[in-house]
């Protein structure tokens, strides 16, 4: 797939629209002219989320109350679609092909694939972002998947409210199992499902990863789910209502579901050691872009087009070595749109990149 085209209406601080070139994109100019923001609004446009904010009105111009962002994709079989998603207050609506969508048929329409600062926390911090980066290759290829964690997600907000409500209003234990027991069914059989999914993408990752991109170390990753060590897990409906069973007077205590995938986790590990505890900052770099270029060939092998690459400011995550690796590696295989405020990256690929300045919020084709 290819983004040929994007245009902007009250975005930020950007204006107007950019036509990309087929292979790599490299976005370039002073800090603080809007190259982030041409790169977050690709990734909304793909998503209709921002990789930046949870509140959707803040990438909405000062003293504007919209934003539209319109963008034309083309697919290896020579089909165009025109994309659109629009944001107005905390409303927000997607068009595809002039047409109001859902959802579940918008996405993968455009497909990105995102390296920045702020992503390293997969490899840094806590499980949820690591789960999220299942989730999101899992929707790539299954799109039903987004409907059954916003199902899941649903159950386990009742669930919670369930269980905060009964020593606030006096409920017995009899009584709170009876009333709890129907949400523990449901969260059940979408664990499972959920469990599955994150399980095979982890296997499938894991079959291509085998080593990081850069250097010869071995990368391995495995899915840990919270039933680990409390069953056999190839029954994983029995083991989980058998434990939501046995922690049912605890739940109450605390007021909020302890058990599930919400618990779940993606064990990362660099020769051998945990990336997260034991990895210096570089093999940390070098493990997410490991991940991610294993999550486009994953992505290849299902659809047989690639998704487009976003890497932001990556020279202040990569050196210029592994920034020649990547592209070179990059090259015919992925749509790529790369920041840069450094000027010496933009003449040394200048040969077979499309590159743009960005000043003021406008993206200017420079070669």
């Amino acid at each position: 797939m290819l983004l040929e085209s994007i245009e902007v209406n009250n975005f930020r601080n950007l204006t107007g629209g950019v036509t990309w070139g087929n292979d790599l994109n490299i976005i370039g100019g002073e800090n603080g002219q809007g190259k982030t923001n041409w790169i977050e609004a690709i990734y909304l446009l793909a998503t209709s989320k921002s990789y930046r904010t949870q509140r959707l009105q803040e990438v909405i111009s000062f003293d504007q109350d919209f934003t539209t962002i319109n963008g034309r994709v083309a697919h290896s079989s020579h089909i165009y679609r025109d994309l659109e998603v629009a944001i107005q207050a905390n409303t927000k609506t997607i068009s595809l092909n002039g047409k109001r969508e859902v959802i579940t048929n918008y996405l993968g329409q455009l497909h990105p694939i995102l390296f920045t600062g702020e992503e390293l926390k997969t490899v840094r911090e806590g499980p949820e972002l690591r789960r999220r980066f299942l989730d999101r290759g899992i929707v790539s290829h299954q799109k039903s998947y987004i409907q059954t964690l916003a199902d899941y997600e649903r159950i386990l907000k009742q669930k919670n409210r369930l269980l905060q409500s009964v020593t606030e209003r006096g409920i017995s234990i009899q009584e709170a199992r009876v009333l709890v027991e129907p949400w523990n069914e449901q969260l059940v059989h979408l664990g499972e499902i959920i469990h599955r999914s994150r399980c095979d993408y982890a296997n499938s990752l894991e079959g291509i990863l085998k080593y990081s991109f850069f250097d010869k170390e071995v990368i391995t990753i495995r899915y840990i789910s919270f039933l680990k060590e409390k069953g056999d897990i190839h029954n994983y409906k029995e083991v989980f209502a058998e434990r939501l069973n046995s922690k049912f007077q605890a739940e109450i205590a605390s007021g909020y579901a302890l058990l599930g995938p919400h618990r779940d986790d993606l064990e990362i590990l660099f020769d051998g050691r945990y990336i997260r505890t034991y990895g210096s900052s570089g093999q940390q770099r070098t493990a997410l872009i490991s991940l991610d270029l294993a999550a486009i060939e994953l992505y290849h092998s299902w659809h047989k087009e690639y998704p487009i690459f976003l890497l932001d400011d990556v020279d202040a995550e990569l050196d210029q070595h592994r920034i020649s690796s990547l592209i070179e590696y990059l090259k015919g295989r992925t749509q790529t749109f790369m920041t840069t405020s450094k000027e010496d990256l933009l003449q040394r690929f200048a040969s077979h990149a499309a590159i743009y300045n960005v000043s003021r919020g406008s993206a200017i084709k420079i070669n």
